[in-house]
């Protein structure tokens, strides 16, 4: 299998994830350019976070419109994975590859601290090894995470289980105090329809080693590497 990482100018979190696909899980990865179009080698791509482009006009969009999004449908088409965390959340909202949009913290603030998610879908090749309802620890360095969609769309999102994770306590319980930015019913991550595109505001690869204060985010990877071997690699499909 393996794993690209897109960089945008502005992107910050692409060494974190190289770092932990590379050195921690030992697994092939190699960077993109946001100009990039050939993603016919790849199984996996991570959408990192940073600020894209300086986030001018909002947050992701200039990067929803780059060479390298305009190629995602195609590349998901043939069977590929995309995960974006914080600022590929936002891209990939931008680019209309996931539902909603992300503004700025209720709070004005940019937040930078630890949350715990409440695992709400694990039907995804993401979070399929995972539990329904128990608790991850990951942390967020955002200033527009706040998730909404109109009332219709929670509905639709809640009736096809497209939630993937929310702000809870450390406990599960999904309260206003757990909630960092106001995001609409606590959700911190969504996913496509069919689960192929996982978008979530905290950062997996800055909880993948016991010495920054959790391994939960390598709980992803493990998943995904897992559905990966046992469904087979996307560039033999």
């Amino acid at each position: 299998m393996r794993f690209g990482v897109v960089i945008f100018p502005g992107t910050w979190s692409d060494m974190d994830f190289h770092h932990v696909i590379s050195e921690v899980l030992h697994q092939s990865v190699e960077y993109l350019w946001h100009r990039d179009t050939d993603l016919s080698r790849f199984d996996v791509l991570i959408l990192p976070g940073g600020f894209s482009y300086g986030d001018y006009l909002r947050a992701g969009a200039i990067a929803g419109r780059s060479p390298v999004v305009s190629a995602l449908p195609g590349f998901v088409a043939r069977g590929g994975l995309v995960l974006g965390s914080c600022n590929g959340f936002q891209i990939l909202c931008e680019a209309g590859l996931l539902p909603g949009t992300l503004m700025r913290n209720d709070c004005l603030q940019f937040r930078c601290q630890t949350t715990h998610l409440l695992v709400e879908q694990t039907e995804t090749p993401f979070t399929r090894a995972l539990r329904r309802g128990q608790v991850l620890k990951m942390p967020i360095a955002h200033g527009e995470g706040r998730y909404h969609v109109d009332a219709a769309t929670l509905r639709a999102l809640r009736e096809k289980n497209q939630i993937v994770f929310r702000y809870a306590t450390e406990s599960g319980e999904v309260t206003g105090a757990a909630n960092p930015n106001g995001s609409i019913w606590n959700v911190a991550g969504v996913c496509n329809e069919e689960g192929t595109v996982v978008g979530l505001m905290p950062h997996p690869e800055r909880a993948a080693e016991s010495g920054i204060g959790s391994t939960d985010g390598l709980l992803l990877f493990h998943s995904l590497i897992g559905s990966l071997v046992e469904n087979g690699s996307a560039l033999g499909r």
